[in-house]
């Protein structure tokens, strides 16, 4: 069974429209503001590593700041290619904390 564990506090959260990178535990969480729904996912992007959580917001994807592969946040999908995918983790808002399911 998943546990719940504290990720930020939700004033740390991204503005709509931006993604910012979150440690926990040994690795490196995305987390994204596309129209206000905020999701977290895998930080690294599958074609050479690239550090999702400093990418750009185009429309409803993510787009990686190295080699411009496009990323659902909802799914964890690319954008030329569903069977690509990282890891999606469920979020909860906890009295001003952005606890995360991992």
């Amino acid at each position: 069974m998943s546990e719940l564990i504290k990720l930020a506090s939700r004033s740390d959260l991204p503005p709509e429209g931006e993604a910012k990178e979150f440690p926990c535990g040994d690795k490196m969480i995305c987390v994204v503001n596309v129209n206000g729904v905020i999701t977290a996912m895998d930080n690294v992007c599958l074609h050479r590593g690239g550090p999702l959580g400093q990418g750009v917001v185009e429309g409803d994807k993510l787009v990686c700041p190295w080699h411009g592969w496009q990323w659902d946040p909802k799914t964890g999908e690319a954008a030329h290619n569903p069977a690509a995918k990282v890891a999606v983790y469920p979020l909860k808002m906890e009295n001003g904390d952005v606890m995360i399911e991992v």
